[in-house]
């Protein structure tokens, strides 16, 4: 009789690691982004800074010396930029609390139901769709001191009449107005887009709850809507540093600098003064304010985070 001992199972044989395969397709879309915005960001950016330590003239381009940061002493030991940056934050103020209250109002009314709905939704977004040279147009007509309706409806009411555009007190409100008006609808758009993400369960748990439209409006709605008016704040603010159409076309900066903001005294300096490198070191001093406010807006979105409890 034979014994047959038992054998240790043989170990399966590892497999090689599969070879990854490489692909070109990710770095050629990176690349192509990363070209694009050396092409039409950064080389014009570092042109322009590099055009900000000159003395360049409109009239011979070419024949700018550097000067160290004498445009930078110009400005910044002047009091005419200071006075066109606070001109900037007034105009950028008034233009993105009006706009972000009227819009926001705006996404409330139209996201109720009511007949002809979506009649008052296009009319209310025609103005972001006009172009802005038409927007102007209207808006001169409207504030024409002798046959515009602004003068005659303050006539109407007893205030007497105006210079919407021609009076330094007036020149600022004429031209937050029209802004207003022509940036509102844009805010109303993302604003509305962000009521009708709130789910309706919620809305339904409130009013099983008993909950009035003040407590829904703050534990529901509120919650919902913050993180998009945070992001609608600071694009509106962006946009509001480096508008010009519209305040040239009203005002030209006028009356008497009272909308002279930063972005129209980079082009009165480059083609009215013909001072290349002057226009160049007041578009940099305006770079730097927007990245200042940037930066305020990812520490305030950090802590907003921070309190959420979304913070890794």
């Amino acid at each position: 009789m034979t014994v047959t001992t038992p054998t240790a199972a043989r170990p399966a044989p590892a497999q090689a690691p599969r070879r990854k395969r490489f692909s070109w397709t990710p770095y050629f879309f990176i690349g192509l982004a990363v070209l694009y915005l050396l092409l039409f960001a950064v080389i014009p950016l570092l042109k322009g800074l590099d055009l900000s330590f000159t003395n360049t003239r409109l009239l011979n381009p070419t024949a700018g010396r550097y000067i160290g940061v004498d445009n930078y002493e110009h400005l910044l030991g002047g009091g005419a930029f200071f006075k066109s940056v606070v001109t900037t934050l007034v105009y950028t103020a008034f233009t993105v609390v009006l706009s972000l209250t009227l819009g926001t109002v705006s996404a409330f009314v139209i996201n109720r139901y009511f007949p002809g709905r979506t009649l008052a939704r296009a009319v209310i977004v025609m103005p972001w769709a006009v172009p802005t040279v038409a927007v102007a147009l209207v808006f001169r007509w409207i504030y024409n001191d002798s046959t515009g309706i602004a003068n005659n409806a303050s006539s109407a009411l007893g205030l007497g009449e105006r210079g919407w555009l021609t009076d330094p007190a007036y020149g600022m409100p004429s031209v937050v107005i029209a802004t207003v008006w022509k940036v509102t609808p844009f805010v109303m758009l993302v604003v509305l887009a962000a009521l009708q993400s709130v789910p309706e369960d919620l809305y339904e748990a409130t009013r099983i709850d008993g909950a009035d439209s003040y407590s829904t409006f703050k534990l529901v709605v509120l919650p919902f809507l913050l993180p998009t008016l945070r992001v609608v704040a600071l694009l509106m603010t962006i946009w509001s540093f480096r508008r010009f159409e519209i305040i040239w076309l009203l005002t030209g900066g006028g009356p008497v600098d009272a909308t002279n903001t930063i972005v129209i005294d980079v082009y009165r300096e480059a083609f009215n003064n013909s001072q290349l490198g002057l226009a160049a070191a007041a578009g940099m001093l305006g770079l730097v304010l927007s990245l200042v406010v940037t930066a305020i807006y990812f520490v305030v979105e950090q802590r907003a985070n921070k309190q959420n409890g979304m913070n890794e």
